[in-house]
């Protein structure tokens, strides 16, 4: 066989991409649902296991935190950490207390868009609370009224840093040991919060149940101009 003869065997050569059809972009407003949907679910699973937004709807905890202020409350805080007295605290106050902003009764529609307001700190339960956490279980709480300081196992605190300007640490007097389980509380704006020291014949004496608490207040996020950390004051 001569050379002549051989068989030349060559590589194949590469087949020519083939052309794939553009793939069409959705418009803006196609996807527009699908964003708030997803927008939505984070929001809910964000609220449910870790960050709650709160609005302040009362004047209880001035100048701490004014009407309107939005906060953000560490859902997980309380895993890791007990309450300690101090601690600004978002709490249910259902089957005790009554709302302290209580919505209008507007339907099933106005329900749904509280709810969702809820989410995003809008809108808060009617059964909501915010106050600062002053006995834990088993502290002996106690003020004379008339201006004489909150003893607490028989020290007096300090609250000049939070106390309303103007404000007495309590007019009203009390004495009350904080049961297992439960905390005695009071808002900052001694002389408009309905606090511990008003549901003292409520069958728990004004305290209210751990297992209500939802989270630490630890930040101020609205308005911007007012932002701040809530850090826990010394006493």
């Amino acid at each position: 066989m001569t050379s002549e003869d051989r068989e030349v065997v060559t590589a194949d050569e590469p087949d020519a991409p083939e052309e794939r059809p553009e793939k069409k972009k959705r418009p803006f407003w196609q996807e527009l649902p699908i964003l708030i949907v997803v927008a939505l679910l984070l929001a809910m699973l964000i609220k449910a296991f870790a960050v709650q937004a709160f609005y302040i709807p009362s004047g209880s905890m001035e100048n701490t935190l004014q009407v309107g202020d939005r906060v953000l409350v560490n859902k997980i805080v309380y895993r890791t950490r007990d309450i300690r007295r101090g601690d600004i605290v978002v709490f249910r106050g259902t089957g005790s207390w009554k709302g302290e902003a209580p919505p209008p009764d507007g339907g099933a529609v106005s329900t749904a868009l509280r709810t969702v307001g809820g989410w995003f700190g809008v809108a808060n339960g009617e059964k909501d609370y915010i106050k600062r956490v002053i006995g834990v279980p088993g502290d002996h709480v106690q003020c004379a009224g008339g201006g004489a300081p909150v003893l607490v196992n028989g020290r007096p605190l300090d609250e000049r840093s939070y106390l309303h300007e103007g404000n007495a640490p309590s007019a009203d007097k009390f004495d009350v040991t904080v049961p297992a389980g439960r905390l005695w509380v009071m808002g900052d704006h001694r002389n408009d919060s309905a606090d511990s020291r008003f549901h003292r014949e409520d069958p728990d004496g004004g305290t209210i149940p751990m297992k209500n608490v939802v989270g630490r207040a630890f930040v101020v996020v609205w308005p911007f101009g007012d932002a701040k950390t809530l850090a826990n004051p010394k006493t």
